[in-house]
């Protein structure tokens, strides 16, 4: 069966929340340890996106010293510091997109909108961490602004477990996000 030509036609782009050094590495301040076990699975979602042309789009919390942000969690992936550096085996190419974020949505504040719509991007497929947090509220706002929006479930990662899987449900029956 023939997918109708809207479906063929519609362009996709892949979102890496949040893989940064201050959350993946080991004894970081504000370590996800599941991320590292998610780091082969968005691998592979950014070669397949590169062999279909899809772009690639690192999204990145860059926080001042005195973010707010900080009352609520330690400080983690401040601007300019290796700790906000994206993790060495996900290194952007030089035709990736690097959006900076200083709040959990992508899309708060952000060129991500302006960027998505330049592209021409109706679908947007969401990996990295923190699933119940910047993944959730990322998809929360996609969808309010009319993308389509894919999850592969073991390309984010939560805090913990219960988490993860609560926000992966939430995103499924409240955002309708294709969960692969």
């Amino acid at each position: 069966m023939r997918k109708p030509k809207h479906l063929k036609d519609e362009k996709y782009a892949l979102l890496i929340a949040d893989m940064l050094n201050d959350f993946v590495k080991e004894g970081s301040t504000l370590e996800v340890p599941a991320a590292r076990l998610i780091i082969n699975n968005i691998r592979r979602e950014i070669t397949k996106s590169r062999r279909k042309n899809i772009p690639i789009i690192f999204c990145c919390d860059a926080h001042k010293k005195t973010d707010p942000e900080f009352q609520l969690w330690p400080s983690h992936a401040v601007k300019g510091t290796e700790g906000a550096h994206i993790i060495d085996q996900l290194k952007p190419h030089k035709e990736d997109f690097v959006v900076t974020k200083t709040h959990y949505s992508c899309f708060y504040k952000t060129s991500l909108d302006k960027l998505l719509k330049n592209l021409g991007v109706a679908h947007v497929i969401v990996t990295g961490v923190v699933t119940n947090i910047c993944v959730l509220y990322t998809v929360a706002e996609a969808y309010m602004r009319g993308y389509k929006i894919t999850v592969p479930k073991d390309c984010v990662a939560g805090l913990t477990l219960n988490e993860h899987q609560f926000a992966l449900e939430q995103m499924e029956r409240l955002f309708h996000v294709k969960i692969t």
